[in-house]
């Protein structure tokens, strides 16, 4: 599977899933310096349904079966709103140099 092909299956998953805000691809993939051994790290934007760690959880076990390392941050809206005006924040690159795979419109 190419890298475009994982992102748009991955976001597909996690569409069909969850009712989501944004999914933002950063860190190495999302600035082109990822090799072989790299993750995926994605930035979640959505209302907290429940606990956020079993969000997590349950976003990760909707990803099972794709052979990928990966990383999921989720924030709520009111974060990353808050959290990409802070420099040290993960919200501020992950806008700034990262790829928007989904908004909601």
């Amino acid at each position: 599977m190419s890298e475009e092909q994982i992102l748009l299956e991955v976001t597909r998953r996690l569409v069909t899933n969850f009712k989501l805000n944004k999914i933002i691809l950063f860190g190495s993939r999302a600035r082109g310096r990822a090799d072989a051994r790299s993750d995926y790290d994605f930035l979640v934007v959505a209302s907290l349904q429940g606990k956020r760690r079993n969000m997590i959880v349950a976003m990760d076990r909707a990803l099972r079966g794709m052979e990928i390392g990966r990383d999921i941050v989720l924030l709520t809206p009111e974060e990353f709103e808050r959290d990409v005006e802070i420099p040290g924040t993960i919200a501020r690159p992950a806008w700034l140099e990262g790829r928007v795979l989904y908004a909601d419109s």
